[in-house]
């Protein structure tokens, strides 16, 4: 019996991030990548591990009937927002991508858009929203809640029942510690504690984490 075709996907960004979400969804081996896109005009033409950078978003909608979805691989959090929400209003299905390597407990939830990375653990019954990273080596313990364009830097840890506000950052090596809401439009600074909610676009750091400024939507 013959092994149906994969479904072809497109990969939205160029960028470092593009080549670890182009290694997931070859080692998860469910899509193949058709081409990859990216408005940068620079970028246009080029290759990344043999996947041509089609162009922008006009070249993308005259491609679409190519494609059954895509991935948004861009890091910054309002412009993976931005570029999701344009695809899925000019009627482009995101996927979800999951690394292998990951571990995803039962009852956990992961919403469409998203990518875990290799390493990654989401615990037991915890909910992953839209167009979130969770990067290599986080660990998302039980019951937490991670709303939509989050993202959860390298060797980050939030303990069980976490809520984290859509937008936020979570920056590498960062500790959360249980029971604890995160705001949305947050930093949380690299290496830092917290033991204490954060309210909305605040930027806090350090050990344990303290409050630094307030920030405008980033």
């Amino acid at each position: 019996m013959s092994t149906p075709a994969k479904k072809k996907i497109f990969v939205f960004g160029a960028s470092g991030h593009a080549k670890v979400v182009i290694d997931i969804i070859e080692r998860e081996g469910l899509y193949d990548i058709a081409f990859l896109v990216d408005d940068a005009p620079d970028m246009h033409g080029r290759t990344m591990y043999n996947y041509g950078v089609l162009g922008g978003k006009k070249d993308l909608l005259l491609h679409r009937e190519e494609v059954e979805g895509g991935i948004v691989a861009i890091g910054s959090n309002r412009a993976r927002k931005a570029v999701a929400q344009w695809l899925e209003e000019n009627g482009f299905r995101l996927v979800t991508c999951i690394h292998p390597a990951a571990e995803i407990a039962r009852g956990v939830v992961i919403e469409s858009g998203t990518v875990v990375m290799a390493g990654a653990v989401i615990n037991s019954d915890s909910y992953i929203g839209r167009n979130v990273i969770v990067n290599t080596r986080a660990s998302i313990d039980h019951d937490c809640v991670i709303c939509d364009s989050v993202h959860i830097a390298p060797g980050s840890t939030l303990c069980g029942t976490v809520s984290v506000g859509s937008g936020s950052f979570i920056c590498a090596g960062s500790t959360v510690i249980p029971n604890l809401t995160i705001g949305k439009n947050v930093i949380i600074g690299a290496g830092s504690t917290v033991i204490r909610s954060v309210p909305d676009f605040s930027l806090e750091a350090g050990v344990p984490a303290k409050y630094m400024r307030t920030l405008e939507e980033f």
